[in-house]
């Protein structure tokens, strides 16, 4: 795995996920739930850049970890707005598509490090 792809694409989710945000929120959409899927959607990107200047091994898993967590904690704002009509079929599928693979990444990334922390 490289840190930087995973990085990147965590970045361009994010990128997409303030994009969807700011659409929500001029059309007057669920303002707590724009506001619940803007925070963890923006988090995987910020943990991840956090890891870069984890103290330990240990560190950069939770990093990881925690980012792993607001991946799924995205995916569920953005299940949850899409099932209301907030959030168009396309913009889902594309979005759901990203999360699934940086979830893939993150999940090998946190077994990679946990082998190498055990190794």
């Amino acid at each position: 795995m490289s840190d930087s792809i995973l990085r990147s694409k965590a970045k361009e989710y994010a990128i997409q996920i303030v994009l969807l945000c700011r659409t929500m929120k001029k059309n007057g959409e669920e303002a707590a739930l724009i506001q619940q899927l803007l925070r963890a959607g923006t988090s995987v990107g910020a943990n991840l850049h956090e890891a870069q200047y984890a103290q330990s091994t240990k560190d950069f898993i939770s990093k990881l970890e925690i980012a792993l967590k607001e991946c799924n904690e995205s995916d569920y704002w953005i299940e949850l707005l899409h099932e209301v009509g907030s959030i168009p079929e396309d913009d889902f599928h594309a979005l759901h598509d990203r999360i699934i693979e940086l979830r893939r990444m993150l999940v090998s990334s946190v077994r990679t490090m946990k082998d190498k922390d055990h190794g």
